[in-house]
């Protein structure tokens, strides 16, 4: 397992106190510097370093892709990007009013935006880290409607949605040594401009279509791919979510493919090619009586040829959503970014990016639970920390052998499963593994034995 810590920071005190912050965010789960931190004094210390102008968000960034670069060596990735807001309007009479923060263009939204890229391994899904991080504020004036074509006249890349090539650009340049990188984006993605400037021999972008494009010959895209050659199905069991009225069922895909030919349009720069060749894919649920089918049309510039390229292209898509769990994690259902009681805009957004780097070693942890390998626990947890960990697992056994703890104390598995026990799994090893949150809450409640622990031992011992 890769450990997660900063190693370029201008001062070397600095560096103790970032590397010192990560390690608190891990293990106690938790927004509040008051809580990270053991005493006035160390939260008056980690107040200063991220008030600190001697570390800058490039500063973080470039350590955090440090980090990932490290991991990927020449391997094969995938690396997923999405935006999300953080939303600090709840503290607006708190929140200083700096150039770190903004209006976000809708009512009732003050704060800032981030558009992470996060790597995976495109074999195993191992998470390597962030490559590149965007982050970025609107103005405090509400943005006039601009009903003329003059947003349309302006370059690309004075528009915000640059954002996706530029992180593009940036990934392909940070993993330089990779073998290959599948940069996966839903659709606010599909931008003409981008398949012409990013894909190259070993970087390929795998995107939702946004809009029924008109293809050569005039027809149109989504017309032409249900027009297509049925290539084959396969099956998918679904769990549900509620919030998207989804219900659990098992779907049948029906797929099929076809190479398309898109054009620029009349705001398109002269300078790029008039037409691209692309490889278009629709993933296709079929049955009666379903609501909200699956119905995916994908744009990639990888050669999709058969219909087994087309099934791998459709599950490296649907690793999307592993970004929305980061999102999930890093706000309410996790860290609680925006409950932060911190004032200054620039603070903020410096512990939202660390923040991520912790989350990192949350799905590494997931990871680390589910493959036949066996992990050093102290890469995960001090000698202390596995100490309470074996106290708790006498406690979190059951009766029968099913609710044993299988792994050996040599076994970063045998911690996990405690944690993951804490979260509120079962720890029946016929059941659905732990996920994420499930961690996220174990180590929160872990945290709290922890200090319990600690507190009793010292006094025990005058």
């Amino acid at each position: 397992m890769q450990t997660r810590h900063f190693e370029d920071l201008k001062d070397k005190r600095l560096l103790n106190r970032g590397n010192s912050i990560l390690n608190r965010l891990f293990s106690n789960s938790i927004y509040s510097i008051r809580q990270l931190a053991s005493s006035d004094s160390e939260a008056k210390a980690m107040y200063r370093f991220l008030q600190n102008d001697n570390v800058s968000e490039a500063d973080i960034v470039k350590n955090m892709s440090s980090n990932c670069v490290s991991c990927v060596g020449n391997k094969s990735v995938l690396c997923i990007q999405d935006t999300s807001e953080i939303n600090l309007y709840n503290h607006k009479n708190r929140i200083k009013k700096d150039d770190y923060i903004g209006l976000n263009g809708t009512v009732g939204s003050l704060g800032f935006l981030i558009h992470p890229s996060f790597v995976l391994d495109s074999e195993t899904l191992i998470p390597y880290g962030f490559s590149d991080v965007k982050i970025w504020n609107r103005t405090h004036e509400e943005p006039k409607k601009d009903y003329s074509h003059q947003k349309k006249l302006l370059p690309i890349e004075e528009k915000e949605s640059y954002k996706w090539i530029e992180s593009s650009q940036n990934t392909k340049k940070v993993l330089e040594n990779a073998s290959e990188i599948i940069i996966i984006q839903d659709r606010e993605g599909d931008i003409y401009e981008q398949f012409c400037l990013v894909p190259d021999q070993r970087t390929h972008l795998l995107i939702r279509a946004k809009t029924n494009r008109i293809l050569q010959g005039k027809q149109k895209l989504f017309e032409h791919l249900s027009n297509q050659p049925f290539q084959g199905t396969y099956t998918v069991d679904l769990e549900g979510d509620k919030r998207r009225n989804i219900k659990k069922r098992t779907a049948t895909i029906e797929v099929r493919f076809s190479e398309v030919t898109i054009s620029g349009n009349q705001y398109t720069n002269k300078n790029l090619p008039e037409k691209i060749t692309l490889y278009a894919i629709e993933a296709k649920e079929v049955g009666e009586n379903i609501e909200n089918p699956i119905h995916w049309r994908l744009l990639t510039t990888k050669k999709v040829e058969d219909f087994a390229t087309a099934l791998l292209c459709i599950e490296w898509y649907t690793c999307r959503w592993i970004i929305e769990e980061v999102f999930r994690i890093l706000k309410k259902e996790g860290f609680n970014i925006e409950a932060s009681e911190l004032t200054q805009g620039k603070a903020i957004r410096k512990l939202t990016l660390m923040m991520l780097e912790t989350i990192i070693k949350l799905f590494i942890m997931q990871i680390a639970y589910n493959t036949e390998e066996e992990t050093e626990p102290r890469s995960c947890f001090s000698e202390q920390e596995i100490e309470c960990l074996e106290i708790q697992i006498q406690q979190l056994e059951g009766k029968t052998e099913k609710l044993k703890n299988p792994y050996k104390p040599s076994n970063l598995k045998r911690y996990i499963w405690a944690i993951a026990r804490l979260g509120g799994w079962k720890g029946y090893l016929s059941e659905r593994k732990p996920g994420i949150t499930t961690f996220w809450i174990g180590l929160q409640k872990f945290t709290a034995i922890m200090q319990g622990w600690i507190l009793f031992r010292d006094v025990s011992r005058r």
